[in-house]
């Protein structure tokens, strides 16, 4: 005959079950620090060298304000200056989706990778809405590694000049961060 286990010892189980995974309490990641970035994106569609490319669209993407339905993945270069030829101080890497029927508003999903100096090797995550024609847009900042480990903050947008032909984009970005200190 099977015995039914009482309401204690499923309890016991529980309990001993929860202290067994609730893992190690006692870490430090220092004080908090905060950094703000400034940097160029440049989204190149066109030509021989081009950084971000269409790897699928829906049947309807032609048809709607916000070409809707249209995924894009990128390798974007992050200048210090405008200028293609400024400055490489990393890579914005991901992808970005037409996610409005009614205007040109992106889902953005990507990382921030970085190359240069004290940050070389770290990554921002950057996760929003993108409403391109807008003058100034804001996108949250939900993680990072490296330098920028247990990152938050928000990433200010402002085109700094776009090919309406091409599509080709240079973004004048504005990062505000809190994380913790290496």
């Amino acid at each position: 005959m099977a015995s039914v286990p009482t309401v204690a010892s499923v309890g016991l189980c529980l309990f001993l079950l929860v202290v067994g995974v609730a893992g190690e309490d006692d870490f430090n990641f220092g004080p908090e620090r905060k950094t703000h970035l400034h940097f160029f994106f440049h989204d190149i569609l066109a030509g021989p060298n081009a950084t971000a490319v269409v790897i699928a669209q829906g049947p309807t993407w032609n048809t709607t304000a916000g070409r809707f339905g249209q995924i894009v993945m990128m390798d974007n270069p992050l200048t210090e200056g405008p200028s293609l030829s400024s400055k490489l101080i990393g890579r914005a890497q991901g992808l970005y989706a037409t996610a409005s029927q009614e205007e040109l508003g992106l889902l953005m999903t990507l990382n921030y990778y970085f190359t240069e100096g004290v940050y070389n090797g770290s990554t921002l995550a950057i996760l929003g809405r993108n409403n391109i024609l807008s003058e100034r847009r804001e996108m949250s900042v939900v993680g990072g590694t490296g330098y920028f480990r247990l990152a938050q903050g928000f990433a200010v947008g402002k085109t700094s000049s776009m090919n309406f032909t091409s599509g080709d984009a240079v973004v004048e970005y504005d990062v505000y961060v809190v994380h913790g200190d290496r």
